[in-house]
């Protein structure tokens, strides 16, 4: 994982096949970055449905967040659709797992995403992260806790 304090590697990755979403286009706001392993999986299901109920808890933090794994664009826009989750799902498709790479959040070995968090400041800085086994949803007491301290800073 890469160290608290460091900058964020920036991004541009398609949530729908017509709408891309950067770093940039949150800056100003604490980021979650939740790394999955695969759309349509138990335990992935469960994690993306918790942070779609905690949507306005994360708001009132000042937060938003994104889920990011290899999928394509059109499996997200279809498993958002099923789901009704309203927040992006951003296809690290092509080149692969590229984003989760620079993250550290790549599992060559089954080629998709660790189950990783990463909490941003509004400026794009790494304040939280956590690696959970792939099969352990890691909630979000961490990232509450995070965001809590982030914002007790101003």
């Amino acid at each position: 994982m890469l160290p608290i304090g460091s900058a964020a590697p920036d991004f541009r990755l398609h949530s729908t096949p017509d709408q891309q979403y950067s770093l940039k286009d949150f800056s100003g706001r604490n980021l979650i970055l939740a790394f999955y392993p695969a759309d349509w999986s138990p335990v992935c299901g469960d994690q993306m449905t918790l942070y779609n109920e905690m949507l306005q808890l994360f708001r009132k933090q000042n937060a938003a967040i994104v889920g990011i794994s290899v999928d394509s664009k059109w499996c997200h826009q279809a498993y958002m659709q099923s789901r009704n989750l309203h927040f992006p799902l951003l296809a690290d498709f092509e080149p692969k797992g590229a984003i989760a790479k620079a993250y550290e959040s790549y599992d060559d070995k089954e080629g998709q995403c660790l189950r990783s968090l990463y909490v941003l400041d509004a400026e794009g800085v790494i304040r939280w992260n956590h690696l959970s086994p792939p099969s352990v949803n890691p909630g979000a007491d961490g990232i509450l806790d995070a965001l809590g301290k982030i914002n007790a800073k101003k």
